[in-house]
This record gives C-alpha cells, structure tokens and sequence, in this order.
C-alpha cells in the first residue's frame, strides 16, 4: 500500500469516528427507541439465549420488540459483537433489563464494533476492488503507471469516502459495511475468475441481510453466463452443477442449527420476509413511495395481492440487465448489473427501506474510473435522498459534512481528462448532475426557511424523495444504456485465465 492510500485510509477511518460522536436512531425515545437499540437487543438475546431459540417467539424473545430479522449470518455477528460489549460492560446485555440501555461505556463500545466491522472487513475489500476494477476499460488508450495509480486511488477513494454508507452505519447505527463488503470481495473473486469463492463470498452477503437479494439477478446472470461460455455441454453442465453445489453447501452451513425441523427454519423464514409490514415505510425515494401522493397503492389493493406485481415488475426491470451479462459476461458488466439490478429492487421490489440505496449505490463507486460522473454526484444524490430518515435521527451536521468532504476529496481525485476523455455525454451528465445539486440546496433552504402548511406536514419530506426520485430513475435508465452499449468491455481481469 503506497502512502496516498494509507493517507486515505487514515482519512476514512477518522471520519467514522467523528461520525460516530453524532446521534443515533432512537436516542432517548422510548418505548422501542430505534436501530440502536434494535442491534444491541440482538446483541442480547444471541448472547443470553441457546441459538435454536433466537428466531423462535417466548417469553424471552418478545415477537413485539425487536425481533431478529435478519438473516444468520447477522445472528452470529451480533453474538460476537455481543460477547465484546459483555465484557467490557455485562449490563449492556443483560437479558431484560437491558432494554433501552444507554450507559456512556455502552454507546462507545457498540460505535467500536461497527468502526471495527468497517476497518476489518469493509477498508481491505475497497482496497482489493480498486485495484481490480481501477482499469478503465472504455478508455481509447493505456493507462500510464501514474495514472493507472490516480485512477485507483480514485477509486478507493469513492468507496471508502462515500457519504451515505458512512451516515447509515456510524450515525444512524447498522451495520451494512459487513454484507456490502462481502458483496464486494465477491465480485472481485469472480472478476477474478474464481468463481466458486465468489459464490460463497455472495452467499455469505446473501445470509447477513437478505437486501443481498437485490445483487443476486446481477450474479446470477454472469455466473451463468459464464458457463455458457465452456466450450462443451459437459462442461456448461459442470459448471452450472458446480456453482449450484456451492451455493447449497453454503446455505447448509449457514442455516444448519435451524434445519432440525421444516417448523425451524420456517420461523428463521417469516422473520427475515415480514410480508405483513406492507409495500413501504416512511419516506423514500422509490416508484411505489413517490405515486402514492396521486395512487394509494395501500387503500387500492392487499398485501397478498401487491407482493406478486412488485415481485413481477421487479423481474422485469431487472431482465435486460441479466440477458446482457449472460450474453456478454464482463468484470464491469457485472458491476452494471449489480447497480441495475438492485436500482430495479429499490423501484419497484415489496418492502423497501430508505437504507436500501446503499445497494446501487455501492458497484457505482466501484465503476468509478469508467463512470466518474456517477461516482462523485450519485453519493450526494443517494445521501439526500435519506434526508428524511436522517434528520430525525439529528445528525444534520454530518450528513452535510461528509458530503462536502467527499466532494472535495473526490474532485480533487478525478483522473486527468487524458484518461478520462470528455464526450457530449459526460458534459451532458456533469451539468444534470450540478443542476440536480443545485436543486437540493434550493430545497434545503426551502425547509429552513419555510414552513409547511399545516395540513400538509409532510411536505418537504415529499419534495425530498420525489426529487431524488427523478435523478435515481435516470441513473438507472443511464446505466442500463451503459451496460447495453459498453465499448472495450473485456478488460485485461476479465480475460484472465480461468483457475
């Protein structure tokens, strides 16, 4: 690692910190409080209760506060981060009398595991994908050395700077950093062409919070896209056989304590989906969110009903994207495929949370050196987006700090225009992408200084997501194009030899 990475490591790991002194969702507000209190009843409950029983309603495990939804891999997390916090602080975990635990040592220690998640598992995958995918493979000539190390820092850069992961995990309080990171290491193991560890990588996101759904049409499509490419059947079978073995074999393991009984693992189910919870929640920036002032979705039809359109509309969103990779596998195809396919989630999928574009979001940085314009702008965009949900959680001041800062670190980052050429597009995109900022600190200052009617409360938080919405659809709209009409796709990993 060269000096400007460590600087920027350095950087990243200083902002969390600072992040992390900021508010947090559900400080103080009784009864439930919010994801704070949420991550560390988790904590409580795999530490204090035999792991059959943490997805399993008693009365030790109340269905109405907090239950673990997530999947496994979030279970065994929580109970080692569980088992740092009791050791520091025993009380912070105690069974009962724990709820709503707010001690000053408790606080620190809970903002470390999610600073350590990042700084352990998050920062070497950033770093291991800018070095994979810093080559820009449109560009009409060879990078230099210099420029080929400018591009990667820009690269790290755009992943470990990002505003809106940064606010979500050590502001709001999640622990994303984990299963994105997972995602990551995956895609870079099958850029690769280690196609089997990707899978488990894949899987191993998959089984931490199942919004790694969102990338599974996107893997799904270049694995088998790449299978078919083996020249005989019996290898396009082999292949296919191969990677459906590993998949299983990683589910297996994830899920074994709970497959005892189908009874078992159909609790681990119904908690993970909560149908019951509705089409969305709160404020986002999402198709279904965004319609709902002129159609209410909600009044319209039922749950049972609603689940099936998102679930078919989901799918087609998402198809173009998946015919093009198994047509056309590429390393950056494959990125396109993720930010599309779960661009196709976040519109249009059942359930969605604010939170959830952090998934698009996430392979947008990575195609920093060919997408440079998505890089920079698409973070601010994302990161306001969640206005809403952040404001209440009172940390204002970091969200526009980070903001700020990335954008300076990232401009200043941006490789020289003879790597990067400038086209009518790119000036196209670059002037969008000012006015579409512009247009957000208009709406900023509109929510200072100007109160909502009062029948209408929910008028800026409105105006916030439908505005976001706008610029969203177009960047899916313009990386789907992107994926269809990539020129130089085959970069020099994805021609590497198979192992």
């Amino acid at each position: 690692m060269n000096a400007a990475a460590a600087a920027l490591f350095a950087i990243a790991l200083l902002i969390r910190v600072l992040v992390s002194i900021s508010p947090y969702s559900g400080a103080q507000t009784p009864p439930k409080y919010g994801d704070y209190e949420a991550q560390r009843h988790w904590m409580e409950l795999t530490t204090n209760l035999p792991v059959q029983q943490w997805y399993k309603d008693g009365p030790d495990n109340d269905p109405k506060y907090w239950p673990l939804d997530y999947p496994p891999l979030s279970g065994y997390q929580s109970y080692v981060h569980g088992l740092f916090v009791k050791q520091f602080d025993p009380a912070a975990v105690a069974l009962h009398s724990s709820r709503g635990y707010e001690t000053y040592l408790s606080k620190q220690l809970l903002r470390w595991t999610v600073i350590l998640s990042d700084l352990l598992i998050f920062f070497p995958a950033a770093y291991l994908a800018s070095a994979v995918f810093s080559s820009d493979s449109s560009s009409p000539a060879a990078a230099s050395p210099q420029q080929q190390q400018r591009q990667q820092l820009f690269v790290l850069a755009a992943g470990l700077l990002q505003p809106a992961s940064i606010i979500v995990d050590h502001g709001h309080f999640q622990y994303n950093c984990i299963s994105l990171a997972l995602a990551v290491l995956a895609a870079v193991a099958i850029a690769k062409r280690k196609d089997v560890l990707g899978s488990v990588l894949f899987c191993l996101s998959l089984n931490h919070k199942q919004m790694g759904l969102f990338y599974a049409p996107a893997f799904f499509a270049h694995l088998l896209g790449r299978c078919l490419q083996q020249p005989t059947y019996t290898g396009k079978v082999l292949g296919v056989a191969r990677l459906g073995a590993t998949v299983i074999a990683t589910f297996v393991v994830c899920w074994s304590p709970w497959l005892t009984s189908l009874d078992s693992a159909s609790q681990v189910l119904r908690r993970i989906f909560p149908v019951g919870r509705g089409l969305f929640e709160d404020y986002l920036a999402n198709f279904w969110c965004v319609t709902s002032v002129f159609i209410k979705w909600k009044s319209l039809a039922s749950n049972a009903a609603l689940m099936p359109v998102c679930a078919g509309l989901t799918v087609l969103a998402a198809l173009p994207s998946m015919v093009q990779q198994v047509l056309q596998p590429s390393p950056r195809g494959l990125l396109l495929g993720m930010a599309n396919s779960a661009f196709a989630f976040f519109m249009l999928s059942y359930q969605v949370h604010e939170k959830s574009i952090l998934l698009p979001l996430l392979p947008i940085t990575l195609l920093a050196a060919s997408e440079p314009d998505c890089a920079i702008w698409g973070p601010a965009i994302a990161s306001f987006s969640m206005y809403p949900l952040l404001v209440r959680d009172g940390v204002s001041l970091a969200y526009t700090a980070t903001i700020v800062l990335y954008l300076l670190v990232i401009t200043a980052l941006v490789p020289s225009k003879g790597v990067q050429p400038v086209t009518l597009g790119s000036r196209c995109g670059r002037l969008l992408a000012a006015a579409g900022c512009a247009g957000a600190v208009l709406l900023h200052l509109l929510q200072a200084l100007v109160p909502p009617p009062q029948r209408l409360p929910w008028l800026h938080d409105r105006l916030f997501v439908s505005y976001s919405f706008v610029f969203i659809a177009g960047a899916m709209l313009y990386l789907n194009w992107r994926q269809w009409n990539q020129q130089g796709s085959s970069s020099p990993v994805g021609k590497a030899k198979t192992k």
